[in-house]
């Protein structure tokens, strides 16, 4: 287990190519052997810069009235409840919802249902003990991950016959030819489709559900916010217009905000790798096939680089921190290249939350859950209204 910048850069910056990255068989099989985060080398990089082009500020600039739209009903469908949600269960489906808009654009109705039901049995059984003896949760996701392959084939069918290119990602997925003319096989997209949605569903779900936690808890910084959001939303004509990419660039309190969120909850708070060979690190031996743990919490919670970590505070990002002491989303070539996405939503998200909504959490039990990314005991339940309009003005 690594605790340091410099140890951390040394196993996924410097000296990557001594480290493969190494995930439990049972979730590989889930996932799909092809997604690219379980490999390294020429066939990983060609998959990545797909995926980061996909998923560049240039392409999910476009996205964002999109997004809103998608940010928007949820709200008003809470608040038109008036009953308490789990918010992290919420997060979670809104951010299913950016994924399938960020992999296919605006898809049909019966295809979408289908992914998500099954995509549900597969995330259900995808940390559950792995056996195959039937009714567990673990094999019911291993069917739903045999009916998604189908479901994705359908959908490939189906856009390669229109002959029409698409800019999102399956579109960048179906042009790509490597060096030999070579493209790649449905069985490849659709496992490299499965990982993005698991990338991209917990881990944003979890930062905007910390988010609101630390936002409720400190009703101060909670008007700074809105205060910040409500110039915007006056200039946008009352919030009729859709906020631009610009002005998402322009919420320097709302993304330190952001960022310490991401620093206190460490969302992702270790990544796995394995020694291909023997590596000496500082008079240490690794042994090949040895497992190394990079522990970003740690160091993320270290007060030489953190002072008092244990508090939130969004100014400690009015300064850029030191070099590797920050790595929400990883490091070097296997950093998440969606990292541009997933703020973008969060920060859509709070612009639409503050200047329009109101909430309360509704549970008395404070504490983090790990499921196993860490969140808010419950799923922080909470209780969304809608702002009186004369508040607005």
């Amino acid at each position: 287990m690594l605790a340091s910048p410099e140890a951390a850069r040394f196993v996924l910056v410097t000296h990557a190519h001594l480290f493969k990255p190494t995930y439990p068989k049972s979730k590989e099989r889930l996932i799909g052997p092809h997604a690219l985060f379980f490999h390294r080398g020429g066939y990983h990089a060609r998959l990545r810069r797909l995926v980061q082009n996909s998923l560049a500020p240039q392409t999910i600039k476009k996205l964002i009235p999109d997004i809103q739209g998608i940010a928007a009903s949820t709200l008003e469908s809470w608040a038109a409840s008036g009953q308490g949600v789990n918010t992290f269960y919420e997060m979670k489906k809104l951010s299913f919802d950016v994924g399938i808009l960020s992999i296919f654009g605006h898809m049909e109705r019966g295809f979408r249902e289908m992914l998500e039901e099954n995509y549900r049995k597969v995330d259900k059984g995808y940390n559950s003990f792995p056996t195959n003896i039937p009714g567990t949760a673990y094999q019911q996701a291993i069917l739903a991950r045999k009916r998604l392959n189908r479901i994705l084939g359908e959908i490939i069918s189906s856009r390669t016959e229109k002959r029409v290119l698409e800019k999102d990602m399956l579109g960048h997925f179906l042009s790509f030819k490597d060096e030999n003319d070579i493209k790649l096989s449905d069985e490849q997209i659709a496992d490299n489709i499965i990982g993005v949605l698991f990338a991209a569903q917990d881990t944003t779900a979890s930062v905007i559900t910390w988010v609101l936690k630390f936002l409720h808890d400190d009703p101060q910084l909670l008007e700074a916010v809105k205060a910040e959001q409500m110039a915007i939303y006056d200039t946008n004509n009352g919030g009729k217009m859709p906020l631009t990419w610009e002005q998402t660039r322009s919420m320097p309190l709302t993304h330190r905000v952001v960022m310490e969120s991401l620093r206190m909850a460490s969302i992702i708070s270790f990544t796995f790798r394995e020694a291909v060979v023997d590596v000496e690190y500082k008079g240490y031996l690794i042994p090949k096939g040895w497992k190394v743990m990079p522990l970003f919490r740690n160091i993320h919670h270290n007060p030489e680089f953190f002072p008092n970590p244990q508090e939130f505070d969004p100014s400690r990002f009015e300064v850029a921190p030191k070099a590797n002491t920050f790595m929400p989303f990883g490091n070097g070539v296997h950093a998440c290249p969606g990292n541009e996405l997933a703020k973008l939503e969060a920060l859509i998200l709070i612009h639409h939350l503050v200047t329009n909504f109101r909430w309360e959490v509704v549970s008395s039990e404070s504490g983090i859950q790990y499921g196993p990314f860490p969140v808010p005991q419950q799923g922080l339940p909470a209780r969304f209204w809608k702002e009186p309009t004369q508040s607005q003005s």
